[in-house]
């Protein structure tokens, strides 16, 4: 019922919020967050109350806090009296006189405008459109499924109090669970009901207030009423039958007394004249008054859950009964959208929201927003219009029938035209795609002023891709200015521009050197269309634009990053350079040397082992923006190698670092020239976005710089293959928390720099690997995306020979065809056709449209044909649907739900029998809707997300206060710019609940959980992989606080949707079985503790440490039945699992160890007691080994990775060594040795870690980046074991730790060790790579001017990337020269003398 709030708008009252940030300029002033104070509100027929208000508030500020009330909505234009003097809108209140604590504001009626007669009717719709539990089904959004799992059963106002307790609620709850689990979630179970995703919400449906509200048949009023202030008529229909005509008029509404028949515009007898609509409606109807009282009086759900999402999420679901859910929305009333005088301006809004001033927090914040919102009513716009293009209610604007343009709504859409030259229609989609992508990474530029792009989207509906873009201002030229010169029409820049000089485009030349800075592109020259060369920064189809808004915008950037020379076999034959002049002058010999540069950068054998390069099925493949920055680290890397073991050939480091001569210039300079640094005396990587591009040509000068790109792409694309590809493998190997379905797995690909045409690869790596039993769900995975895209792409072709009153028809004869073995359509028999013309279509239209011939095997064979094509796979799918399901375990419901997501087909809630092959599974009825899928640009959120950040940095040193204190920070900023529906919002939220509970603050924990949760549904899906994340960690913080009831609820949620998604074979359904055999009490924690050990094993084998903590867990469940034999079998698993991981002398092993002995101890007392006193004996001297509930929740905290035990000997040692190593390099320079470095050399390997490196605490201290931290030398570490389930956890040094009680059987476990992680287990987080080791060149968040260290080997295995920050400069061990004269990724203008010269980076060169 929140008017701004509901309609995206800024509510003042959040944005003034006291602040949760602590800093010099977090949120505001000190004096801000001070000078609130109360005052009196009364007047307008509102009931007194108090409002906070603050000082530095506006009047208006405070009048929109009012309307935002639940008291006062929907009432509307209202003023504010002090002692009966009206105040200006637009003055402080602290400049007021008179106005202080207590004193009394009056609301004041105002008189209506028809402008405001409209928005004030607009907001009673809001009153009377309530929303209900199915409208987010009803409008294809995804819901909020919290709410019904914490309702209490004894709730007596089941209206969503539930929840709202349950956010503010941190009692114990004392009740024991409702009963066992459902047979459905039982381990082995093969049952998928649909019904049990979206149970019913205890929120009743929004009551009936009016049978019908709509504009009267009178209007618009005539010109002798109009004068009389009439503005407009309106007709209701009340609950008792009671149908009425009402006048608006400047002072209200009233009672008029017109019919059907008579106008009559004179007030009714004894009618009010009410200024708040409803008041009116009140007087007339009492059904109204009472209803309107009850709507008041409940409860109302959190914020979080009533605000709109930024952006449509699909739900594939919809309501069990569409047609008698749909309802009356009044829409008839007319006022929801104003009819506009001229569509908007996108991208004049856009631009100036990007132009907002950004000096202060305040400022960034307010920017942020405004470009949150904007981008958010332009995709919703071209959602809109994808429809209304699509489904023909508006022409093109052109006379091209093969690409129809289109203006609607402000928005220039179009198809594209497919070229041959890109790949005919595939080309075209992928060049839509790739302009997003380009528009995105122009975007993402931090610091880029000047340079701008227009608003972009791309949508799919039913079957057709539409670009759609704001209109670019000054690019349609006036007929008489077609003659005139590009540059007189703005084209400043690009091939076609011509040559042509200007401040403007000197200007505009800096603007893209710096982009190409930021991006690595290389400068570089091209020949034009008249044989002139070209210098561009960008590709060749860019173009760059004076707008007559006097902004400089840069237009198709499709081709902006880099070509993937793996699909580029073409131009691995033939030379893109112009060689005439060179050959005339070259001899054989260097034709030889030529040819063989071709084919320098591939590895030896690459093609033979791997199949590339090849052609694909369009030319327009390109490397991901975050394979360009790996592959640079990597180059890094062997640029750091190459200059350590050019010095140490030299005489060493230590001496060439010294040293006044020119070995240490020559061993950068043969480093630069081994990895292919554009430059000869610093290292820098850039890229020429058109080497391999067929039509472009270079002049003759480029051939060398060419020949070093090409190699350097060549190298690039094999990066993919030999390093990416099997990285991510090994991640998902080690990891429980592996992707669970298609999106999950994208995103984890992408985050690699891994593109999605590289699927067949992965699973010939799968194929050959040591370790396919262990990859067997990634292997399904990759599958049934090999699948689902393939089948898109056939659907899409499917749908172009519909028409529209056969769309669902045809969607569900498709999914029969595609989901049923052998699926052949029917004759359509009479009873058919009678049916047909029931439902209004024509008889027999089966029998005569060529869609519903397809039978199942001609589309199976269409999908594998287009899988074959695009991933060079080969009777991978088999036959028919049942090969999946037979050999690679898939679920026809996983391929279901995925497929409706990817085209927007939204089906009907009910239980489905996909294996029924007499009868069709799918109906037309079940198909609910086609929903447009729209991709667009991503607005960043600057502040919140580097507050985000920071806070993960201080995390991964173990200082827990600073980052709680950064995430509060965080979620503050978080809420102010997006109401906290955003994706980071919700990892900043479950981050600060890890803190939160670490922090032995679970109640804290809990509550933010709560919101995490709610934010993951509705924003990512109620069944996306990262809700399953967040209810599972939701269970473990509730169980910490006592309510088992909710724990077991949310980890049983969390299972069905782990069911539904993917299937039980999946490590993480381990994860989620071992905690519920915690939860769970009887018989039934020993089944699910018995699969979790199953699925451990297979997955991880019997040294992992899930499956040794999964057989203590089975040691204690039998220890709590007494079957000792059975516990001490597991318990010596656990044991040799342990000792294998850390070795005999790590306190995890000795406590397995000692708990083994205490098990033996009470096995041999029961078998003694036995013999000697019988059955009554032996229960006298059993002792009860069960663990304590905080012990179990600290198994819960390992299991789900909110903790973890780790080796941390050899790091010690390490850190021992490079110590002494550093002190002994310091003493030989003279330079003075601190106490820290002289204690080290003595100091034991295993002790505590308290000697933090000074550059390290330095960068905790500034924010430091989040992938320089890991394995952190000044990483603090919480101590952790465990035996027999109970805990000792020693205080940390923030002071936030405690200690519980150990039981019997414990010993000293305090020098058990375990370290804080950075707790992002959501799935998909940001920047969560796999093997966080230098070597593989993963990490792309390079430090400014810092190098990464090789990765440190501990124990003979690679330990992490080990950063060693330069402290002080060029002391370091091990290569630290390269620190001084390397840039990573050449993303700084810095200055570096080398050998006498200085060369500046990034300059402009023309």
């Amino acid at each position: 019922m929140k008017d701004k709030v509901r309609r995206g708008g800024r509510n003042p009252s959040k944005a003034d919020v006291t602040s949760l940030v602590s800093g010099k300029e977090a949120v505001g002033n000190k004096q801000h967050e001070d000078s609130s104070f109360p005052v009196r509100i009364q007047g307008a027929g509102v009931e007194p109350f108090e409002l906070q208000v603050r000082g530095f508030w506006l009047v208006q500020d405070a009048v929109m806090t009012l309307l935002l009330r639940d008291d006062v909505f929907p009432r509307s234009n209202l003023s504010l009296a002090l002692a009966g003097t009206p105040l200006d809108p637009l003055a402080e209140l602290q400049s007021l006189k008179g106005l202080k604590p207590g004193a009394v504001l009056r609301l004041v009626e105002e008189p209506y405008t028809a402008h405001s007669a409209r928005l004030h009717l607009a907001r009673v719709l809001e009153l009377l459109r309530a929303s209900g539990p199915q409208d987010a089904l009803r409008e294809g959004r995804s819901p909020s499924i919290l709410e019904t799992l914490t309702q209490t059963p004894d709730s007596n106002v089941p209206n969503g109090k539930g929840l709202k307790r349950s956010l503010s609620n941190t009692k114990t709850e004392t009740s024991k669970p409702d009963g066992a689990p459902p047979e459905y979630l039982l381990p082995g179970s093969s049952e998928r009901p649909l019904m049990a995703l979206l149970p019913h919400s205890s929120q009743p449906e929004s009551p009936s207030y009016l049978r019908d509200l709509c504009l009267s048949c009178w209007n618009p009023a005539p010109g002798h009423r109009k004068l009389q202030g009439d503005f407009l008529y309106i007709t209701v229909v009340t609950m008792e039958g009671r149908r009425c005509e009402i006048t608006s008029f400047p002072k209200g509404f009233f009672l008029n007394r017109s019919t059907e028949e008579v106008f009559d515009p004179r007030p009714a007898q004894s009618s009010p004249v009410c200024h708040n609509f409803t008041d009116l409606l009140c007087h007339i109807s009492p059904a109204f008054k009472q209803t309107l009282t009850t709507l008041k009086n409940r409860s109302q759900l959190p914020p979080v859950e009533l605000m709109p999402t930024p952006y449509h999420t699909l739900s594939w679901l919809g309501p069990p009964c569409a047609s008698r859910s749909h309802k009356n929305n009044f829409s008839r009333l007319g006022v929801d959208e104003q009819p506009p005088t001229q569509a908007p301006d996108w991208n004049e809004e856009l631009q100036a929201a990007r132009d907002l001033p950004q000096g202060s927090v305040e400022e960034r914040l307010q920017r942020d927003r405004a470009l949150l919102q904007v981008n958010g009513a332009f995709v919703r716009a071209v959602m809109r219009g994808a429809e209304t293009v699509v489904d023909g209610f508006a022409e093109p604007v052109n006379g091209n029938p093969d690409d129809p343009a289109f203006l609607w709504g402000g928005l220039f859409m179009s198809h594209g035209a497919a070229s041959a030259l890109f790949g005919g229609d595939r080309g075209r989609r992928t060049a839509q795609r790739l302009e997003l992508k380009g528009v995105q990474a122009y975007c993402d530029i931090e610091g880029l002023q000047g340079l701008h792009t227009l608003p972009t989207a791309i949508v799919d509906y039913r079957g057709l891709r539409l670009s759609a873009q704001g209109l670019a201002p000054g690019l349609e030229a006036s007929e008489q200015d077609q003659e005139t010169t590009p540059a007189s029409r703005g084209l400043l820049y690009g091939v076609t521009a011509g040559p042509q000089e200007s401040p403007h485009r000197r200007r505009l030349l800096e603007r893209l050197a710096h982009a190409a800075k930021c991006l690595s592109l290389q400068r570089h020259v091209v020949v034009g269309p008249n044989d002139h060369k070209v210098p561009l920064f960008t590709s060749v189809d860019a173009q760059g634009l004076l707008g007559a808004d006097g902004r400089f915008y840069i237009l198709d950037v499709f081709r902006t990053f880099p070509a993937d020379a793996n699909f580029c076999p073409e131009m691995e034959t033939e030379s893109q350079t112009v060689p005439e002049e060179e050959e005339s002058k070259s001899s054989g010999g260097e034709e030889k040397e030529k040819e063989g540069c071709l084919k320098e950068g591939w590895p030896e054998n690459y093609h033979s082992a791997s199949g590339l390069p090849r052609s694909f099925s369009h030319r327009l493949c390109r490397l991901r923006p975050e394979l360009v920055q790996a592959f640079i680290q990597h180059k890094h890397c062997q640029f750091t190698q190459c200059v350590r073991e050019t010095l140490d050939a030299n005489g060493g480091f230590e001496e060439c670092a010294t040293a006044c001569d020119s070995r240490a210039t020559e061993a950068v300079r043969v480093a630069c020239k081994e990895v292919g640094s554009i430059s000869d005396i610093i290292f820098e990587m850039r890229f020429n976005p058109s080497v391999f591009s067929p039509e472009v040509s270079f002049p003759p000068g480029e051939s060398k710089s060419l020949k070093l790109q090409e190699r350097l792409l060549r190298e690039a694309a094999a990066f993919i293959v030999t390093h990416q590809i099997p990285d991510f493998l090994e991640f998902c190997r080690q990891s429980n928390e592996a992707p669970m379905d298609g999106v999950s797995l994208k995103q984890a690909l992408h985050q690699r720099g891994i593109n999605l045409r590289y699927l067949g690869h992965v699973i010939t790596t799968i194929s050959q690997s040591q370790h396919k039993e262990c990859l067997r769900h990634i292997m399904r995975l990759v599958i049934a995306e090999i699948f689902t895209r393939s089948t898109r792409r056939v659907f899409n072709s499917f749908l172009q020979g519909v028409d529209v009153p056969s769309l669902s028809a045809a969607v569900s004869h498709f999914l029969c065809c595609l989901l049923v073995p052998h699926f052949t359509p029917a004759p359509a028999s009479d009873e058919t056709k009678k049916k047909s013309r029931r439902r209004g279509r024509g008889a027999g239209a089966s029998e005569s449209t060529p869609w519903s011939m397809l039978a199942g095997a001609e589309l199976w064979n269409l999908v594998c044909q287009d899988a074959a094509e695009t991933y060079h796979i080969s009777d991978i799918l088999g036959s028919g649907p049942n090969h999946l399901v037979e050999h690679y375990g898939l679920q026809k419901l996983s391929l279901l739900r995925e497929f409706c997501l990817k085209t927007g087909v939204q089906l009907r809630l009910r239980d489905y029998s996909l294996d029924n092959q007499n009868k069709a599974p799918i109906g037309p009825d079940d198909i609910l809707n086609l929903f447009p899928v729209v991709k667009h640009v991503h607005m960043p959120t600057v502040d919140a997300s580097k507050a985000y950040r920071t806070a993960q940095n201080f995390l991964q040193k173990g200082l827990l206060d600073q980052a709680h204190e950064h995430l509060k920070e965080a979620t503050y900023l978080f809420g102010r710019v997006c109401d906290d529906l955003h994706i980071e919002a919700c990892y900043c939220h479950s981050l600060l609940a890890k803190v939160s509970f670490k922090q032995g603050k679970a109640a804290e924990a809990r509550s933010v959980q709560l919101k995490a949760v709610v934010i993951s549904e509705r924003v990512l899906g109620f069944d996306h992989p990262n809700t399953i994340h967040q209810y599972a960690l939701l269970g473990v913080y509730a169980f910490a606080g006592g309510e088992t009831a909710l724990a077991q609820k949310c980890l049983l949620r969390a299972r069905l949707l782990m069911l539904t998604v993917h299937g039980e074979d999946h490590p993480y359904t381990a994860t989620l079985d071992s905690c519920l055999g915690l939860v769970l009490s009887g018989d039934q924690r020993g089944k699910f503790l018995m699969n979790a050990l199953r699925l451990n094993t297979s997955f991880f084998g019997p040294a992992h440490l899930l499956t040794a903590l999964n057989q203590q867990l089975l040691a204690q469940w039998m220890c709590s039945k007494g079957d000792y034999r059975s516990a001490m079998s597991h318990e010596k698993e656990a044991l040799a699992a342990f000792t294998s991981m850390f070795g005999e002398d790590h306190p995890q092993s000795r406590s397995s160890k000692e708990f083994l002995c205490t098990i033996t101890k009470e096995a041999v007392k029961v078998e003694r007691s036995l013999r000697q006193a019988g059955a009554e004996g032996a229960q006298q001297t059993v002792e009860n080994l069960s663990p304590t509930r905080a012990a179990m929740v600290e198994q819960m905290a390992l299991l789900t990775g909110i903790k973890s035990i780790t080796h941390r000997d050899g790091l010690q040692e390490y850190r021992k060594k490079h110590k002494e190593l550093k002190a002994a390099v310091a003493k030989e320079l003279g330079f003075p040795v601190s106490g820290e470095l002289v204690a080290s050399q003595t100091a034991n390997g295993e002790a505590k870690s308290a000697d933090q490196d000074a550059g390290s605490r330095k960068d905790a201290e500034d924010g430091g980046s989040p992938a320089a931290e890991n394995s952190n030398e000044g990483q603090q570490e919480e101590t952790l074991s465990l035996v027999n389930g109970h805990v000792v956890q020693p205080a940390q040094a923030n002071g936030h730790g405690e200690k519980t009680d150990v039981g019997a059987g414990d010993s000293d476990r305090a020098d058990s060790e375990g370290k804080a992680e950075d707790g992002e287990s959501e799935a998909g987080a940001a920047g969560r790579e796999a093997g966080n080791s230098t070597s593989n060149g993963v990490n792309s968040n390079t430090v400014n001017g810092e190098m990464k260290s090789q990765s440190v080997e501990v124990n003979g295995a690679t330990n992490g990337a080990g950063d060693i920050p330069v402290s002080p400069s060029g002391l370091k061990s091990k290569g630290t020269w390269a620190d001084v004269v390397s840039k990573p990724n050449g993303g700084r203008d810095t200055a570096v003398r080398v050998g006498g010269k200085v060369t500046a980076n990034g300059r402009v060169q023309e």
